[in-house]
């Protein structure tokens, strides 16, 4: 069975390692019951089974994963366990009532009197945040849930930017918090250390996916990290971090968890297996990209906001590093495609409409501060020419 941690002030039993409810669903679409096959049923029975068997007793899902609360309510009397811990997420809401009328469905598409955690999901933005800790906002009406024991404790999820997710820890209004944090992407030690110092649950989203498609990892990356898999070796870097608790295991089939399962095996031995594996990493950073560009490429750099047609260039100058380094041109392909088409999950623009509507003069104009602006231009095509394609959808709206 896997280990378990304390989840912050929640003081419940975090298993390392949760079950997260996006990717076995059939439908993106709230389909009705009678619209979920048997065989979409039988693969999600198969991954209970799979997740009790080895201690994931945490289920994380959420309103707008589609069908996912639908099939999971169908299926958890099935498929007992004692010690579950069930999650959902609602996204925060102008209109508190509105915000109780889609937890109300969400706890009924689960079948369920209770949920132990209730995220406010998707605090992305300022205007989210304030929202949610309004008088008589989503945050009320969750601890009035709470008071009448059908929610237990109350967290929040983000992809916001740093400041707001900061702003919401220190709040001290919650008591977890579902964020990003991996081996690509590090930018938010210090609201792990804000909530690790407000006793908050820490929960990592989407490693695999998120951490840089390590479900499809480039050769490049599987060379650097061996002796372990990508995965295995992102999965430790996650769970060494002081005051993160749990990571999430987005499973489509059964066989998913077998990875993570071996990174938990292998935790005893993280202190003598990571420092290599990073020290190669860093060494292809260097002679990829020079140890100039990489103490300061982000200096300077201006938001999408204030940046002509929108670029978000340091979401964009970060896709270039990894795919400069390491290879992931299938992750920096999908980030760069959401691009402009994910609303406040992925926000700002590509390089599309460089040479275009901007111009390199008008993009320098923006960069007074920083000590790359006449070659992050030439480094924003050089990302396009290898990634830019077709723009994607975010897979929800919400």
């Amino acid at each position: 069975m896997i280990p378990c941690r304390r989840f912050g002030r929640t003081e419940l039993a975090m298993p390392v390692l949760s079950l997260g409810g996006m990717r076995f669903q059939q439908s993106w679409s709230d389909v009705e019951a009678s619209a979920i096959t048997e065989s979409s049923q039988a693969n999600l029975r198969a991954i209970l089974e799979t997740a009790v068997a080895h201690g994931l007793h945490h289920i994380e899902t959420a309103r707008h994963y589609g069908s996912s609360e639908r099939q999971l309510g169908a299926l958890l009397p099935a498929v007992p366990d004692p010690d579950r811990l069930l999650q959902t997420k609602v996204p925060p809401q102008a209109d508190a009532s509105a915000f109780e009328a889609e937890l109300e469905l969400s706890l009924e598409r689960l079948g369920a009197q209770r949920v132990e955690l209730l995220a406010i999901h998707g605090i992305n933005r300022p205007d989210h945040l304030a929202q949610t800790l309004a008088p008589g906002g989503c945050l009320e009406v969750a601890r009035r849930w709470q008071r009448r024991g059908r929610v237990g404790a109350v967290g929040f999820s983000s992809h916001a930017p740093l400041p707001v997710l900061l702003e919401a820890i220190t709040s001290d209004r919650f008591d977890f918090v579902n964020l990003h944090w991996y081996y690509i992407r590090q930018d938010n030690r210090s609201a792990i250390e804000a909530a690790r110092a407000h006793d908050m649950g820490v929960f990592v989203i989407s490693p695999t996916d998120k951490g840089g498609h390590l479900h499809s990892p480039s050769d490049r990356l599987l060379e650097l990290c061996d002796p372990l898999h990508p995965i295995v070796f992102n999965d430790l870097f996650c769970l060494s971090q002081p005051g993160l608790h749990t990571i999430s295991v987005g499973a489509a089939r059964p066989e998913d968890f077998d990875r993570h399962l071996e990174a938990v095996a292998r935790l005893p031995e993280a202190a003598s297996l990571l420092p290599p594996i990073q020290a190669r990493l860093e060494q292809a950073q260097r002679q990829a990209l020079g140890d100039d560009w990489l103490t300061s490429w982000s200096h300077g750099l201006p938001t999408w906001q204030q940046t002509p047609g929108g670029i978000n260039l340091p979401v964009l100058l970060w896709l270039y590093n990894l795919v400069q380094a390491w290879d992931l041109v299938g992750f920096a392909r999908a980030r760069y495609g959401l691009l402009g088409q994910g609303s406040h999950w992925f926000p700002g623009a590509s390089a599309q409409a460089l040479d275009d509507t901007v111009t390199d003069a008008d993009l320098r104009a923006v960069l007074l501060h920083s000590p790359w602006r006449d070659q992050i231009p030439g480094r924003l095509r050089e990302l396009r020419q290898r990634v830019g394609g077709e723009t994607l959808q975010r897979l929800t709206s919400a």
